[in-house]
């Protein structure tokens, strides 16, 4: 094998499992996370131990992956199983890590002017420009608190503020840092939109880049935050985001309450969206919502099939189509660029949206009732 071969092939294997491997350790910290944040456990103290005779695991039955299978998921001292969930996270959190950079970086999915010209496996050939790890970082930070907030909410069936209002600082920190429209120039990230001319009548072919977020809180800025890439552009855009995500979750919740007499979302679905919002904006967390009411409904479907229930928790859907709208913002966003920047429209359709909630929750409760077998 030549040196040109190795660094175009060899290298980004070795990159990709690298980073696995990585991701890999990453999980098994997730594990302690998803297991002691909701008792308010410390994250560091005591070390990992067997639930069962409290014996502390030795290091070498704490690698990642290969102690598990070394030891076919059982305790060395008292042989109790552990749960094979511990496996998954792991490796879900390696396949991700190695997943999104393939994607981010490999693939330059998001069009990262650092990266155009790169694409495919010649990305991989040289080190990654700096961009490209902020990018990579900021979106597997996104992935692991997501993780640990949908396993949460299975277990205890609530997403603590353990996880949340951490998640949601960071966020603010990150939008704070590296404002829309970087990695482009501020002027670069709206160069194709004629100057003058409202965002929600321009060409969506011809809309404004996305960088780091997708999209600024509004387009055109105002004249305070224009051209953009400033630092109060960044936090109205993670203020925007997570404030979008929470309110809007909490009206559907409040606006389902009202209509079927029960509670229908709990208010950590809210916490999760605002957290989601401060990582993406709020135009992409108002899509990941109905993206996740699809997801929703298809495991729905799947738990009445299986159990005859259908009745889970709406977190690990609200996970699921925050990340994929954030990974397919780039073919999502040009449909509904007339919608998000069009102040009267999202207006009106809110308050249609509404209406329509409401009437919904109210049929569904008569449903309910007609189903509901009377004393005798």
């Amino acid at each position: 094998m030549t040196l040109d071969t190795f660094a175009l092939y060899g290298m980004p294997i070795l990159l990709l499992v690298f980073l696995f491997v990585f991701g890999t350790m990453v999980g098994s910290l997730l594990n302690v996370c998803i297991y002691r944040i909701p008792m308010e456990k410390s994250l560091f103290w005591p070390g990992s131990r067997c639930g069962n005779c409290l014996q502390a695991i030795r290091w070498y039955d704490n690698i990642p992956l290969v102690s598990f299978l070394v030891l076919r998921g059982k305790c060395r001292t008292c042989g109790i199983r552990f749960s094979f969930r511990y496996f998954l996270i792991e490796l879900m959190t390696g396949l991700a890590f190695a997943g999104l950079f393939y994607l981010v970086v490999g693939q330059n999915i998001h069009g990262l002017p650092a990266l155009v010209g790169q694409r495919g496996w010649m990305a991989f050939a040289l080190f990654p420009p700096w961009q490209a790890w902020v990018v990579f970082s900021h979106h597997v930070l996104l992935v692991c608190l997501l993780i640990v907030a949908s396993f949460c909410d299975l277990d205890h069936r609530e997403i603590p503020l353990g996880i949340t209002v951490p998640g949601t600082i960071l966020g603010l920190i990150i939008a704070t840092l590296w404002a829309w429209p970087w990695p482009w120039t501020p002027a670069a990230g709206a160069a194709r939109i004629p100057a003058g001319v409202a965002w929600w009548i321009v060409d969506p072919a011809l809309g404004p880049e996305q960088g780091l977020y997708p999209w600024p809180f509004w387009g055109p800025l105002p004249p305070w935050f224009a051209p953009g890439g400033n630092w109060q552009t960044g936090l109205a855009t993670g203020l925007a985001g997570a404030a979008m995500g929470t309110l809007m979750l909490r009206a559907v919740r409040y606006l389902f309450g009202l209509g079927l007499g029960i509670e229908a979302l709990g208010l950590g679905d809210a916490d999760l969206m605002m957290l989601a919002g401060a990582f993406v904006g709020w135009q992409p967390v108002v899509a990941a919502f109905f993206v996740a009411v699809f997801i929703g409904l298809i495991f729905g479907l799947g738990q009445l099939f299986l159990h005859g229930d259908n009745m889970m928790p709406f977190g690990p859907s609200l996970a699921l189509g925050t990340l994929i709208t954030l990974l397919c913002w780039r073919w999502i966003g040009p449909q509904f660029q007339s919608l998000f920047f069009n102040g009267p429209l999202l207006a009106i359709l809110g308050i249609v949206a509404c209406v329509l909630m409401l009437g919904l929750s109210y049929l569904l409760r008569i449903l309910r009732l007609m189903r509901t077998p009377e004393p005798e």
